[in-house]
């Protein structure tokens, strides 16, 4: 099974971008898979930009990944 975060890009330039997972997590990823815009919401899987998304599920889907760490943690 493969998991892909959403991440929201914060930086851009040419086919690297910088995302923030939110909490602070800020990595360095490919968009060369997809329409990269700076702001937009992408889903991240192995360094790589697979998919654009919609910013409200990309935040549902964080919120959801909080959840699951957090009872993980207890």
């Amino acid at each position: 099974m493969c998991l892909a975060i959403p991440a929201k890009i914060v930086s851009l330039q040419g086919k690297k971008a910088q995302v923030d997972f939110g909490e602070g997590v800020v990595r360095d990823i490919d968009v060369s898979l997809v329409e990269a815009k700076l702001g937009t919401y992408v889903l991240v899987h192995a360094g790589y930009a697979i998919q654009v998304v919609e910013e409200k599920d990309a935040l549902e889907t964080l919120s959801l990944w909080k959840e699951v760490l957090a009872s993980a943690g207890k």
